[in-house]
């Protein structure tokens, strides 16, 4: 709409200056025609007094005083001259010949163009007011011989047959002398009146019509002066005629008719768009709401679906927490099974030891040598102790962890994993480095749950450096803001971290695992209350880390 507005505006200012100027052009052209024929009237009558002055048939009848011939001869005159009438007066101001008969007879001693061509040596022109209306308009001239002055002869110039042709045209014109009184007009009423008190003759305006003209006259440049209430422009041309001038007034009714033509198209036009884009606005809502009554059907259905299905996750995952559980024990019972025959082999190697030192001893005994058999006896008692935490570990594994809590040093914890893991160490020949703090870590966890993510970490280093000639794996303790386990090996790495904590996911041949082992460690970290994260090394292999919050003075430290 301000757009629109804004190019009405523009287009009513632009073409009200153009045709304005087009218009003016043309009234001055108008104009310059006007004064042209004016002049081109007056100029022709001037020489004619001259003319007449000089016939000799008119200074014959003069001299005789026999005019019976010279009215003939002035009517023969008038017709190709053009003139509205000659007169002949004798030297005493009387009609002698005239083309008007009636005036016969008439006395004109006393009239300004008798008088002033008497005194004159040449044409004079004079202006007339008549009785009616109007004025007279006349040349006239002496006649004179070697006697003296005959009489004086006078032409009318027609000059109301200008006004008669102004009255057709839409522009009121008005013509004053060198005094600025109206000498013809297109008006009656402004004739014999100056220009200033010629526009005031007028009907006055009431309130109403004032507010016509101004409505009216919203399009056009401002005005010159006023006519009839309505605005007008005035043009003024000198006429090279005793100081006479011209005026013009034009209406702006042909501008506004043109401007508002081209304004009404361009409103027309707004309307048919403005409505266009109402229309398509309307589609567009009609269609607009069509699809939200539609996704909304589809948002009711969704949403029952979506209810539907959390309350069959909510019953899946009550039954996982129950399945996790019983996966964590049959994992630790899997792990124990694996273990077993290593550490069956370990076990013999300390009976077969218990069995040589035995025989050592019956042999100092019977060679009585008591203080030698002591000896080996206190070397079966630390083959025993050996073997009992070895069968306590295993024992300890196998047993489902509880829900209580207690403060847990994660170097001892580690130790007991790294121990019960000794005899897969042993067979594989793997270089482990422990990285531990001077101060012991504590926190807050189940410890046989804890030792059991150290296992699955440290198993699954092993596994990953079973391809490398130097298996490696590294174990860094870091006590900050948190208690950090790292566990790096020098394996191959991981290739796929979206599935790598997902049940059943496992790069192990088959066999060799069933990928619930980072599952479940993830699973029992989330219930200690940390995280367990997984990434690849700078310089090669996977690197596994558990943090936990740290127990600093007996209070657990938030992550």
């Amino acid at each position: 709409m301000i757009a629109a507005g804004a190019i009405v505006w523009f287009t009513n200012k632009t073409l009200t200056h153009s045709f304005t100027e087009t218009t003016r052009n043309r009234a001055e052209l108008r104009l310059a025609l006007y004064s042209g024929n004016l002049v081109s009237e007056l100029r022709r009558h001037a020489i004619v007094p001259q003319l007449l002055a000089r016939d000799q048939a008119l200074i014959s009848a003069l001299q005789s005083q026999d005019f019976s011939l010279s009215t003939q001869r002035l009517i023969s005159f008038v017709d190709e001259i053009g003139a509205a009438s000659i007169s002949l007066m004798d030297k005493d101001g009387r009609t002698v010949a005239a083309t008007n008969r009636n005036k016969l007879g008439e006395t004109h001693r006393n009239e300004a163009y008798f008088v002033d061509a008497v005194r004159a040596e040449r044409t004079v022109f004079s202006v007339i007011p008549r009785e009616v209306s109007g004025y007279l308009f006349t040349y006239s001239r002496k006649l004179v011989d070697s006697s003296g002055t005959l009489g004086v002869i006078m032409v009318e110039v027609d000059l109301q047959k200008f006004e008669r042709a102004w009255a057709g045209i839409s522009d009121a014109v008005m013509v004053t002398n060198s005094e600025g009184v109206v000498v013809l007009a297109t008006e009656a009423r402004w004739r014999g009146v100056s220009e200033k008190e010629a526009l005031r003759h007028q009907t006055p305006i009431g309130a109403i019509q004032r507010a016509i003209r101004a409505t009216a006259d919203w399009t056009a440049l401002p005005p010159d002066a006023y006519l009839q209430g309505e605005a007008v422009m005035r043009l003024e041309t000198r006429v090279p005629f005793q100081g006479w001038r011209m005026m013009s007034y034009t209406t702006y009714a042909s501008i506004r008719e043109q401007v508002n033509a081209v304004i009404a198209l361009e409103i027309m036009g707004f309307a048919i768009l403005l409505a266009l884009a109402f229309y398509a606005l309307s589609r567009k809502t009609a269609l607009r709401m069509a699809l939200f009554q539609r996704e909304s059907a589809e948002l009711r259905v969704l949403n029952a679906r979506l209810q539907r299905e959390i309350a069959e996750r909510e019953r899946v995952e009550k039954t996982l927490q129950v399945a996790e559980q019983s996966l964590a024990q049959s994992s630790k019972l899997a792990a124990l099974g694996e273990m077993s025959a290593a550490v069956s082999h370990e076990l013999n190697q300390p009976l077969a030891a218990m069995k040589t030192y035995l025989a050592g001893a019956r042999l100092l005994l019977n060679r009585n040598r008591p203080e030698e058999a002591l000896s080996s006896f206190g070397r079966i008692d630390d083959l025993i102790e050996r073997m009992g935490a070895i069968t306590r570990q295993l024992k300890s594994y196998a047993r489902k962890g509880g829900d209580d809590f207690a403060p847990v040093n994660i170097g001892d914890a580690l130790g007991s994993s790294l121990a019960m893991m000794e005899p897969q160490l042993r067979q594989r020949h793997v270089k482990i480095t422990r990285l531990l703090p001077e101060e012991p870590v504590l926190v807050m966890a189940d410890r046989m749950r804890l030792e059991q993510v150290m296992v699955n970490l440290l198993r699954n280093a092993l596994d990953a450096t079973k391809s490398v000639e130097e298996p490696e794996v590294e174990i860094l303790v870091a006590a900050g803001e948190t208690a950090t386990l790292s566990v790096r090996d020098n394996g191959d790495g991981i290739t796929d971290f979206d599935n790598l904590f997902e049940p059943f996911y496992t790069t192990k041949q088959p066999g060799d695992g069933v990928g619930l082992g980072l599952a479940i460690s993830s699973g029992i970290v989330n219930d200690l209350g940390g995280r367990l994260t997984a990434r690849n090394g700078a310089a090669g292999g996977a690197v596994f880390e558990m943090q936990l919050p740290i127990l600093v003075d007996g209070i657990e430290a938030a992550e």
